[in-house]
């Protein structure tokens, strides 16, 4: 009785350390990065944990992928390569209203696959700005035009729309915060299960479900704002005047970029080499060549080892070197890396005092509900908590207890992990939400009202495609059918 009284207790300080960190992170009256290492502090002090096991948490294999892939997106950014690549196809696909709304969003969406969506927010707003101040005075010019003769007789009329035209060309761009920020994925909170999830797994689940957000989110834009008149939109025929112009700014901008030098081409030539090595390494239907190689006893190599050995190329001593610590340590988010750990530290802590456990028997009557609508309700209710808290925290809190849901009502773990893991990143209807929401709505052309009206519908769009995906080829991919082996225990520090 007195074992089963300290279980109790030790799941209740536990249950206080998460409702504590989640309101700490929720207000942010202290940084994330500090709140999340009050495991460090708080589960010794109350018997959960000992402090060697808690801080060994906090530098895991998984933080080591995240450290490898921030320097790849650091060099990208450092040679500016990522604004090579978003004018050139920018260029590409036109400037015609919908071309040019689709190929800002076909480019932001590839460039945060591989940088942080706080900085390619940061890259590609200035760029939209400028065409639109651009498109601006090109209409201005074709009223001028159009009002000549009324002008010609009135001085004063003239002079208001010079000053007009001159205003809008000299607008300032305000300035853009570029403070980093990685979104999260799912953790190895299953330590015996298999590298289900890898780059190559969870390529194959997004990818697909990227592709089909964003053309719904064009289509729902394109009718809010657009309209559907095919012929304005498109462009059938001559080019106007103001799409002319608005070339000409994309052009002049990519002029100014000069020919690709030696730096861009080895970057680039390392990050492809990095996408090519992370697919092959366990692609699944086939041994990769970490399997044939190293992976023969156990998982030796892991996403984590590739990318490491692929960012140490950048600090090779060559003619120019691509990085140094110094740009390194100006641009490495750390807080994310501490955040991230204070993740594992959580999940290690409830499933040490047995709260993990609990949680999840107490929400064993869910398994009366279809897992279609489980996973839909989870999605809604994270979509609507990442509103108000940063991505990271959303799952680094969510992510442990689903888990033991799941197991609980033995239902495949993945099958909820996966969306709630993408509805976290699900946050477009309030400036405060996120980063890049923030520095969209400090260009002053948006209200609040706009970007939740929009967003509103955005958040909706993203869950549905993300549950159409868990349950069609997501379904399939992860044997969603069948309750894995590997979910039966989770980790034990």
């Amino acid at each position: 009785m007195q074992s089963l009284n300290y279980r109790k207790m030790l799941q209740q300080l536990c249950g206080y350390v998460i409702i504590l960190m989640a309101l700490y992170w929720c207000t942010e009256c202290m940084p994330l990065a500090v709140t999340a290492l009050m495991p460090v502090v708080l589960f010794p002090m109350m018997g959960i944990m000992k402090a060697g096991p808690v801080s060994m948490e906090y530098l895991k294999d998984s933080n080591m992928l995240f450290i490898g892939g921030l320097l790849v997106a650091i060099a990208v950014e450092h040679w500016n390569l990522h604004k090579r690549i978003a004018l050139g196809v920018l260029l590409l696909v036109g400037v015609r209203p919908s071309l040019l709304m689709m190929g800002f969003m076909i480019v932001s969406s590839f460039l945060s696959m591989w940088i942080s969506n706080t900085a390619t927010t940061a890259m590609m707003l200035p760029i939209a700005h400028a065409v639109l101040q651009q498109l601006k005075a090109t209409e201005v010019q074709a009223e001028e035009r159009d009002y000549q003769a009324s002008a010609h007789n009135n001085p004063a009329f003239e002079l208001e729309i010079r000053q007009t035209k001159h205003d809008i060309i000299n607008e300032k761009q305000p300035p853009v915060d570029t403070k980093t920020q990685l979104e999260n994925g799912p953790r190895k909170l299953f330590p015996e299960n298999g590298d289900v999830i890898n780059f190559a797994s969870w390529f194959g689940f997004a990818f697909p479900n990227m592709v089909l957000m964003l053309v719904f989110s064009w289509l729902w834009l394109q009718f809010m704002y657009l309209g559907f008149n095919l012929k304005q939109s498109f462009g059938c025929g001559m080019k106007s005047d103001r799409d002319k112009e608005a070339y000409a700014v994309m052009k002049t901008e990519y002029r100014k970029l000069g020919s690709m030098r030696f730096a861009e081409g080895a970057v680039l030539t390392i990050f492809i080499l990095l996408v090519i090595l992370w697919f092959t390494r366990e692609p699944g239907f086939i041994d990769g060549w970490a399997t044939v190689l190293f992976n023969k006893e156990g998982e030796f190599v892991s996403d984590g080892t590739v990318a490491i050995l692929m960012s140490m190329l950048f600090f090779v001593n060559a003619l120019p070197t691509l990085l140094n610590w110094r740009v390194v340590n100006e641009r490495m988010p750390w807080n994310i890396i501490i955040l991230l750990g204070g993740g594992f530290a959580l999940a290690a802590g409830s499933e040490r005092s047995g709260l993990s456990k609990w949680l999840g028997e107490s929400l064993a009557p869910l398994q009366q509900i279809p897992a279609f609508a489980i996973s839909l309700l989870l999605c809604l209710l994270v979509a609507t908590f990442t509103e108000c808290s940063s991505n990271t925290a959303t799952t680094t809190l969510f992510l442990p207890i689903l888990a033991s849901m799941a197991t609980a009502i033995n239902l495949h773990p993945l099958y909820v992990m996966l969306p709630c893991t993408v509805a976290a990143s699900l946050a477009f209807m309030l400036p405060v939400a996120t980063p890049p929401n923030a520095i969209a709505f400090s260009f002053g052309n948006l209200k609040v009202i706009d970007m939740v009206k929009s967003g509103f519908m955005l958040n909706i769009i993203g869950i549905l495609t993300v549950n159409l995906g868990i349950n069609t080829w997501g379904y399939a991919m992860f044997d969603m059918a069948n309750f894995p082996v590997w979910a039966n225990s989770t980790s034990q520090p």
